[in-house]
């Protein structure tokens, strides 16, 4: 019994790290201008490395990813949006208070 506690509280706290990593965001993407573009904005961000999850909505004209900010950034995310054809801009509500 307490071999199991403590093996579960270790993979616990070996967790934790990759948790604390994982970042969402909500990306404008006004360009989209058919129903035809989330899939060419979903591919470009899946390319970006640390990208775990992409949801792309051509009627709000929004993508939301997810992922690992460790291996990737909000900037390198808009710029796969952007070399895609697609510029992109966190939403007012992501972005960093001045």
């Amino acid at each position: 019994m307490k071999a199991r506690f403590a093996l579960i509280t270790l993979l616990a706290l070996l967790s934790m790290p990759a948790l604390a990593a994982q970042q969402t965001v909500t990306l404008s993407v006004p360009g989209m201008t058919c129903p035809a573009c989330p899939f060419t904005v979903k591919a470009a961000l899946n390319k970006v490395n640390g990208v775990m999850q992409v949801d792309v909505s051509y009627p709000a004209r929004e993508a939301v990813v997810t992922f690992d900010g460790t291996l990737t950034s909000v900037e390198a995310l808009t710029q796969a949006t952007t070399n895609a054809g697609y510029p992109s801009s966190p939403t007012a509500s992501e972005e960093d208070p001045e």
